[in-house]
C-alpha cells in the first residue's frame, strides 16, 4: 500500500492530536487510532472515531446511571449471557468509524450489509486514481462446481500467468481513455486547453470494477459482529475477508469482552437444527442416529457432520 505524501500528512496530523475527555477510552484502540493499515495491494482500513466500551455494553444492559462498581469477571459473565442469549441491543450502544480504501467489485459486496451510515468517495466530482486490484496468483481458482459463487483449484501457472497480464492490459487502458475521456491529467488540470472533455460522472463508467474507491463507513457493534460472522467465514470470498479480519483484529482491541463471547457463540460456535439436536442426543445416548429418518437432506446431513467434525463433513 503506497500513501501519498498528502495522506501520509494527514494522518500525522490527526495522529498528533490529543484532547482532555470525560467518555469512557480504550488504550489499546487509541493506540492504532488512524493508522492506515495496508489490506491487499492498495487497500487501508483505518479507525477514525469510536464511541462506547465493553464497559457501555453493560451499562445499558444495567440501564445504570455510572459505570457501575462490578468486578471485572461480573462485567465478562453480562456480556457471554448477553451474547449467548441474543439481547442484541446493548451491543448498539457502542459505534466505530472507519475510513476504508476497497476495490469497486469489493464494495458492492460490502454495501449489502446495509445497516451502517456510508459515505463513498464521488468520482462526479474528483478524478479516480491510477489504482487496480491484481490477485496474487494463486488466489485465481477456476469456478467452483460445488458453489456457483466462489472459486476452486488455482489456475495453472501459466494460465494465471495470462490472466494477470490480461487483467493488468484491461485496467490500464481503460484508465487511458478515463483521462481522454474526462481530457484531464490525474492532477485535474487540461489535456487540450482547445478541446471539451466529457463529465466526470460519464466518464467514470469506463473503469473497471479492480479500480480502488474509498469511503467512511460508520456502524454499531452488533451490526458489525453480524457482518464480521457472515465476512470472515471460510466460504466468503477472500479479497472482503481479509478485510473482515483485519476489523476482527481491532474490534477485540476495543471490546475484548465482546469479542471473546462473540468468537465463541457466533464465529466459531455452531447452531443445531430440531432435528440436528434430536441426532446429538442420540449420539449422547450411545446410538447411531438415522439422519435421513429425522429429515434431513444429503447437504444438511453432509453439514451436520462437518459441524462434529465426523467423516470429514462427508
Amino acid at each position: 500500500m503506497a500513501l501519498t505524501q498528502m495522506e501520509r500528512e494527514a494522518i500525522a496530523e490527526a495522529r498528533a492530536v490529543r484532547g482532555e475527555t470525560r467518555r469512557p477510552t480504550v488504550a489499546a484502540l487509541e493506540d492504532i487510532l488512524h493508522e492506515a493499515i495496508p489490506v491487499l495491494d492498495h487497500g487501508l482500513v483505518r479507525v477514525v472515531d469510536y464511541m462506547g466500551d465493553d464497559g457501555a455494553i453493560v451499562q445499558a444492559a444495567r440501564v445504570s446511571y455510572g459505570r457501575g462498581t462490578t468486578r471485572w469477571r461480573d462485567d465478562r459473565s453480562l456480556i457471554r449471557y448477553l451474547m449467548r442469549h441474543r439481547h442484541t441491543t446493548p451491543f448498539e450502544m457502542c459505534e466505530i468509524k472507519f475510513h476504508i480504501k476497497l476495490p469497486i467489485f469489493v464494495a458492492r459486496q460490502w454495501i449489502r450489509h446495509r445497516m451502517a451510515s456510508v459515505n463513498e468517495q464521488s468520482a462526479r466530482y474528483s478524478i479516480v486514481d491510477r489504482e487496480f486490484y491484481l490477485p496474487q496468483p494463486e488466489d485465481l481458482g477456476v469456478q467452483s462446481r460445488s458453489n456457483r459463487q466462489g472459486r476452486g483449484d488455482p489456475l495453472p501457472p501459466a494460465r494465471a500467468a495470462e490472466v494477470l497480464r490480461l487483467l493488468r492490459e484491461d485496467a490500464e487502458r481503460c484508465y487511458v481513455h478515463y483521462l481522454d475521456l474526462l481530457n484531464e491529467d490525474e492532477q485535474g488540470r487540461a489535456r487540450h486547453p482547445d478541446e471539451q472533455g466529457l463529465a466526470r460522472e460519464l466518464s467514470r463508467m469506463n473503469l473497471t470494477l479492480n479500480y480502488y474507491t474509498q469511503w467512511y463507513w460508520k456502524i454499531d457493534l452488533h451490526n458489525l459482529l453480524h457482518f464480521l460472522r457472515l465476512r470472515m467465514d471460510a466460504h466468503a470470498q477472500k479479497e472482503i475477508r481479509l478485510y473482515a479480519e483485519v476489523i476482527g483484529d481491532i474490534v477485540a482491541r476495543w471490546v475484548p469482552h465482546a469479542w471473546e463471547a462473540f468468537c465463541d457463540y457466533r464465529l466459531k460456535g455452531a447452531e443445531l437444527s430440531r432435528q440436528e439436536l434430536e441426532a446429538v442426543r442420540c449420539l449422547a445416548r450411545g446410538e447411531q442416529p438415522d439422519l435421513t429418518a429425522l429429515g434431513l437432506s444429503a447437504r444438511e446431513q453432509a453439514e451436520f457432520r462437518q459441524k462434529l467434525g465426523l467423516d470429514g463433513g462427508s
